[in-house]
């Protein structure tokens, strides 16, 4: 009914901080019309409100490719007609440095108004030196972009694939998939339907996606040497005039007619207006070409490679010393693009000047501005920096700017979990920074989730960067102060290879502490991926841990962590043993009363569901004066549902009711929204109980939307259930199967037993009242097979009361 504490939060201090926890996963919103009378509910679709609008800017002075423009345009030819018909796909393909991307771009914006639906970008970094971005991080971000609530993402690639498709469904969106390297990048995140349009840059071919779905390619060669000049022309035209033909020739030769090398020479020389071009092209011809990093890339020939070579040293010694340091240390930067206060911190520079030599860097098409105070290097500048880190900065400098930026990472990310939950406590002595170096100051938990979000990709690699680099502290403390924003913003699985890395680290350093911690938040990922065996092993090793470190309240919340898998899986005897555990922990350690009152609010919880309401109602009295003391009012409206519902279960119904409203009014009051949606629920229970069945689908409904707000979608099952039960009273016993039924499909989904016995029992029950005798014994022998696994004595008398009407 009510659920046990969250049992993976640093020590919390307040009631936000000891957040209630359900078991569940995504599931449809159920929402009820005209309460009196008809009543009845309708499956809603998700909401999806968000017209994603993720299109980097266009690219300036864009000049040539009218080939390449008019085959894409066919694309879209005759899109007004209204019939999706297959999945349309264009691919555009050529060699590093050829201008995909600005083409494909540069496209999107010309088209993007026949997409209402909105337009989703994402560079995949098929061939940067960062690992690519894993496909079911990119789903992840593609239906958050799209509306879906965090809590409806579901764990898993496949799975986040099917919704994928289903959210995009004849919803017309562009879509574009920058830099892959393999057309396994590209399966997952392809629609299901030619309502979308995807378009993909790639240095290969993918001849798989031509064959297998009719891919449309578009090749991006080197441009001719009229293009190449009219392209230097459009750069340089505000800056120099009367530049002669023939040396615009040559500079463009020299340059391979690459469009990356070309805007680099261009930005060069408008640098230097008054220097004559022949001067430039002198030096440029002259330069030795001292990089090989880009011979493992060369496609089209080592004439072409030795060219990109050549500019970028060209251009890269023509920087200043300061300039050129800034740009070489960038290469170590973690992950694919950066803000300012990183670039300062990795380089130990005043924000000032970094910023300063950013837009240096950034005018002379050595970086490119990705937003505000953001950068991000083209793949190959950033293998070009890194090799130039390698040659020019002895290990010791890499290692000391490499620490700086991460450890600038582990500051920040601690600093945003404590404004984002309001009081951080979680006692973690942070790798030293130096002073010289400032940490972000967040205004509010709003600017430090939208931190958060924007440096998400960078804080996972920088746990891999840490590692590899040997700085094992670094490496498990930046999960572990995230804790707070992990556990309530990110799907479970988000941060879990992050977590093992983080694990291996703690434990090459020694530090049984920090080992803690991160099996403690592995357990808690894994109980919600409702894998349950995985989540008890963690938990324990963790608890074993935090007792050698002598940590009172780390080992209360494993303690208690333990009690809900174990209530998850129904050992309820198990889970009374972990909850008295932690609340003996909490009474010993004093000065506790949110959290005794709590963990014995849980165990007068598994008392509950055991059935043994006797010893659970003097439990809950107890817990209720704690948690009234300790200022805690929505663990203390829990706690008043929990009554509610011990009330309920012995038939004390106007009690019941008194009480649950009294529950939804705290809750209200504190704007504890979960909490109101708990009591509601438990209203519309008690009103089943009474026979008051209309009235219980009004609370039903309520308690739906509030789920619906905040983007609990797993509680939709526990909805289901009870308006199945509303209806059966009704005697609308097809619609009582429909809610059963969904609510089986959910229970069956998380694997979670117990719940789907009972579900399969309700839907049984109306499908005997429907005359479907097979369905009805088919699902209720499947209801025993299941309750077989379960001794308590509710479960044994629901399975008894079963075999008799088989």
């Amino acid at each position: 009914m009510a659920s046990p504490l969250h049992g993976g939060l640093p020590e919390p201090a307040s009631s936000q901080s000891i957040r209630s926890e359900l078991s569940g996963s995504a599931g449809n919103v159920v929402q009820a019309r005209d309460v009196s009378g008809g009543v009845h509910f309708h499956e809603a679709t998700p909401s999806l409100q968000a017209r994603p609008a993720q299109l980097p800017g266009d690219v300036s002075g864009f000049v040539n490719r009218a080939h390449q423009l008019q085959s894409l345009d066919g694309m879209v030819a005759g899109d007004d007609a209204g019939e999706p018909g297959a999945l349309r796909v264009a691919m555009v393909v050529g060699t590093a440095g050829v201008g995909k991307t600005s083409l494909a771009v540069h496209w999107a914006h010309r088209i993007r108004s026949r997409f209402p639906g909105g337009q989703l970008y994402v560079n995949l970094h098929g061939y940067d030196p960062v690992p690519p971005v894993p496909p079911a991080d990119v789903l992840a971000r593609f239906l958050r972009a799209l509306g879906i609530p965090l809590e409806r993402i579901p764990p898993g690639e496949d799975e986040r694939a099917a919704l994928f498709r289903s959210a995009v469904a004849d919803r017309k969106v562009l879509v574009i998939l920058d830099n892959a390297a393999t057309a396994g990048q590209i399966w997952p995140l392809l629609p299901g339907d030619g309502s979308s349009l995807v378009v993909i840059t790639s240095r290969t071919r993918l001849s798989g996606l031509a064959v297998r779905i009719g891919a449309h390619r578009v090749s991006v060669e080197t441009l001719s040497q009229a293009e190449s000049i009219e392209l230097l022309r459009a750069v340089l035209s505000r800056y120099r005039v009367g530049d002669d033909e023939t040396e615009l020739a040559e500079l463009a030769r020299l340059c391979a007619y690459l469009p990356l090398a070309l805007r680099i020479a261009a930005e060069r020389a408008a640098a230097r207006p008054r220097m004559p071009l022949r001067e430039l092209i002198a030096d440029l011809r002259d330069e030795p070409g001292l990089w090989d990093a880009l011979s493992a890339e060369d496609t089209h020939g080592p004439a072409e490679a030795e060219a990109v070579r050549t500019v970028f040293h060209w251009s890269y010694r023509a920087l200043s010393p300061e300039a050129a340091r800034l740009f070489r240390l960038l290469g170590l930067q973690p992950g694919s693009d950066f803000g300012l206060p990183a670039a300062a911190a990795l380089a130990e520079l005043p924000a000032v000047q970094a910023r300063r030599l950013l837009d240096t860097l950034a005018g002379a098409h050595l970086l490119e501005e990705c937003g505000h105070n953001r950068y991000q290097f083209h793949d190959l500048l950033r293998a070009y920096a890194l090799d130039q880190a390698q040659r020019e900065e002895p290990e010791e400098n890499r290692q000391e700017a490499l620490r700086r930026v991460l450890a600038w990472y582990l500051h920040a990310a601690a600093t945003a979990a404590h404004a984002s939950v309001g009081v951080y406590r979680l006692p973690v002595a942070l790798e030293p920074l130096p002073e010289t170096i400032n940490v972000p100051v967040f205004d509010d938990g709003k600017a430090a989730i939208t931190w958060y979000e924007a440096e998400r990709e960078n804080l996972t690699t920088a746990v891999h960067a840490a590692a590899h680099a040997r700085m094992h502290r670094i490496a498990w403390q930046i999960p572990a102060v995230l804790t707070p924003i992990i556990v309530d913003r990110e799907p479970a699985d988000t941060w879990l290879p992050a977590q093992r890395e983080a694990l291996a680290a703690a434990r090459r350093s020694g530090e049984r502490y920090g080992e803690a911690i991160t099996l403690e938040n592995l357990g808690i990922a894994h109980r919600h991926l409702y894998h349950l065996p995985e989540a008890a092993e963690a938990l324990s090793a963790a608890l074993a841990a935090y007792d050698d470190v002598h940590d009172t309240l780390g080992q209360m919340r494993c303690a208690n962590g333990l009690g809900v898998v174990h209530l998850f899986a129904r050992r309820l005897d198990m889970a009374v043993a972990g909850f008295e555990h932690a609340a003996r922990l909490a009474t010993e350690h004093g000065d506790q009363q949110a959290y005794a009152g709590a963990f014995t609010r849980n165990i007068a919880w598994a008392l509950l569901e055991r059935g043994d309401l006797q010893h659970a109602e003097p439990l809950l009295h107890q817990a209720l004066g704690l948690l009234r003391a300790a200022g805690e009012p929505l663990e203390e409206a829990e706690a008043l549902t929990l009554m509610a519902a011990l009330y309920r279960r012995q038939e004390r119904l106007a009690q019941a009711r008194a009480v649950a409203e009294q529950a939804l009014a705290m809750a209200g009051e504190a704007e504890g929204t979960l909490f109101e949606a708990l009591a509601l629920l438990e209203l519309g229970r008690i009103a089943v109980a009474q026979g008051e069945n209309g009235e219980a689908l009004g609370h039903l409904h309520q308690a739906a939307a509030l789920f619906q707000r905040i983007g609990r979608a797993d509680l939709q099952a526990a909805v289901w259930d009870t308006t199945g039960e509303a209806y059966r009273g009704l005697g609308r016993w097809q619609e009582a199967a429909d809610f059963s039924h969904r609510a089986a499909i959910e229970h069956r989904t998380r694997a979670d037993r117990w719940s789907l016995a009972l579900s399969l029992a309700d839907l049984a029950a109306a499908q005997a009242q429907l005359q479907d005798a097979t369905g009805a014994l088919t699902n209720r022998r499947e209801a025993i097979e299941l309750l077989t696994a379960f001794t308590d004595p509710i479960a044994t008398a629901k399975r008894a009361e079963l075999e008799r009407d088989t």
